[in-house]
């Protein structure tokens, strides 16, 4: 009777966990342009950040603003809600930073767009502007250097009198603007300025982050740097698309990409079975 009444309980208790798991819901946001929609959703471990957007989102106050700077093979910058409705620029709201160490810059991924450091120490985020990563993809011995400390280190050793060939070189791909060509050349010498400065000019990444970037990638350079809060998990193609577009001044598309924002309510199963997110 004890080991029928455990099984009954056991079930129960599973159904609980079953039932629970089904009805467990998220925010979709859906982000509309005239190349076609992004669905995304946001992340729990950025509370702040998640329901400011959905606050906006919901009160349609995204839609008309546009896609205002977009660089090609690094990301798209939008949702200026303030700037819109006229709000002068030193009332704009700001949001606490929430950077967290497992949330990085890999392809569509959603951050917020914030003033620099140095007026801006803390690093809060803009209130409505955010970005949506499109990035490159990289090789590993590029991802893995800290590009900063190998130019460093190699602008330093080419001004030896030992090293004016590799001056030259340096200065001719430099004024050819071939700056691929040039960070080659750098890592090519990572391992003679290693030794010979007796220095280490390994930038730590976990196993994910080169993964991301060794195969979708992303733009690696703003990690740590600014709040990273949400992902795009369908129309990926969209931000290749608007990523392609003619820019003028302050990379502004010269054709307006504008977006309409809208969010529903939705169960994590069906996010998942209808769009592929699988949740942590």
């Amino acid at each position: 009777m004890k080991r029928k009444l455990n099984l009954t309980f056991a079930l129960g208790l599973l159904g609980l966990l079953l039932f629970g798991c089904a009805s467990e819901k998220d925010y979709l946001v859906k982000i509309e342009t005239r190349h076609g929609d992004m669905y995304a959703v946001f992340f729990d471990e950025t509370p702040l950040h998640k329901q400011s957007f959905i606050d906006l989102a919901a009160a349609g106050r995204f839609d008309s603003t546009e896609f205002h700077r977009v660089i090609q093979s690094f990301m798209l910058q939008g949702g200026d809600v303030f700037g819109k409705e006229k709000l002068p620029a030193n009332e704009w709201p700001t949001i606490p930073a929430e950077i967290k160490p497992g949330l990085f810059h890999s392809k569509g991924m959603i951050a917020a767009a914030r003033q620099g450091d140095n007026i801006n120490p803390e690093r809060k985020s803009n209130g409505s502007q955010f970005y949506i990563i499109q990035g490159k993809v990289y090789e590993k011995a590029e991802l893995v250097t800290d590009m900063k400390l190998l130019q460093d280190a190699f602008n330093k050793y080419i001004q030896l009198e030992s090293q004016l060939d590799l001056k030259s070189e340096y200065i001719r791909l430099y004024e050819l603007r071939e700056f691929e060509a040039l960070n080659q050349l750098m890592l090519g010498k990572k391992d003679d300025l290693e030794a010979f400065y007796s220095i280490s000019l390994e930038k730590p990444l976990t196993a994910e982050q080169i993964k991301a970037y060794t195969t979708i990638g992303g733009t690696p350079h703003l990690d740590g740097e600014y709040t990273v809060f949400g992902k795009v998990i369908k129309g990926i193609d969209v931000i290749d698309k608007i990523a392609a577009e003619s820019t003028g001044d302050r990379d502004k598309p010269i054709n307006p990409v504008y977006m309409k924002v809208s969010v529903e309510k939705m169960s994590k199963v069906k996010i998942t079975k209808e769009f592929g997110n699988e949740y942590k």
